[in-house]
């Protein structure tokens, strides 16, 4: 167990001291909230939700946040130490496969958290947007549990992919959930048969917890159970192509 708290302390003080992580995984998804919710009064309602721009996008901007820090630092790192030699060397080491996986979901949950705060302080400062007490800490716990979805994801597509192959594929997995899951726009501008897929996906799911939190409501019971299937089916292929790599060494 030391193994494991050990390696997550030593993944996030890596993690903090990337500055060009940083500024993708905090600064931009607050840069991008002031480009698109900027110019956005506050009174006009985004379609079917109840909420206003500001505090819709909000919610999209702190989950795309979280969603860029524990995504994209899982996949590219990982891939880089199965290249170096770093995760065999750890294989040496009493840590279990299982604890590295884990330690490397836990770490990436624990960087997410700034740029879910960062968002919220922005939204709050520039747009105005109020909430009950209870809603900010209630958002905040949601988007931060249920980043811990996408950074099993990550894990599996640093397992997946190698070299540079593992940038391409993160990519437009990133892109494609983001946009194709709400998170850039509200759903609702699509196209129906685009709807009808966009409502399946982890991101839509995820995004609509924190809208739940916001309308003051019980989240649905679907978008649970698509955030809750998600985790199994990532964090058990990350697992399966953990123990693959490790039979290839």
């Amino acid at each position: 167990m030391s193994g494991v708290r050990g390696l997550i302390k030593l993944e996030v003080i890596r993690a903090l001291r990337n500055r060009k992580f940083l500024f993708f995984s905090v600064i931009y998804p607050s840069a991008l909230f002031l480009l698109i919710a900027g110019s956005a009064d506050s009174t006009t309602k985004v379609d079917d939700t109840g909420l206003t721009l500001p505090t819709f996008f909000m919610v999209s901007m702190a989950s795309f946040g979280a969603l860029t820090a524990v995504l994209m630092g899982n996949s590219e790192q990982i891939a880089k130490e199965r290249a170096s030699g770093w995760v065999r060397q750890l294989r040496l080491t009493t840590l279990p496969g299982r604890g590295y996986v884990f330690a490397k979901t836990a770490s990436a949950a624990v960087i997410s958290l700034p740029s879910i705060v960062v968002v919220f302080v922005v939204a709050a400062a520039v747009k105005d947007v109020r909430l009950d007490a209870w809603q900010w800490f209630a958002l905040t716990g949601a988007i931060w549990a249920g980043s811990l979805v996408f950074a099993a994801l990550g894990v599996a597509i640093g397992y997946m992919a190698s070299g540079d192959a593992v940038r391409p594929i993160t990519m437009i997995v990133y892109f494609g959930l983001s946009m194709l899951g709400g998170l850039w726009m509200p759903t609702t501008t699509f196209p129906d048969w685009l709807q009808d897929i966009a409502k399946w996906l982890p991101t839509h799911a995820y995004a609509a917890l924190g809208q739940a939190i916001e309308q003051s409501r019980a989240p649905h019971a679907k978008d649970l159970a698509i955030l809750a299937v998600s985790f199994v089916l990532f964090a058990g292929g990350a697992a399966w192509l953990y123990r693959k790599d490790t039979l290839k060494a």
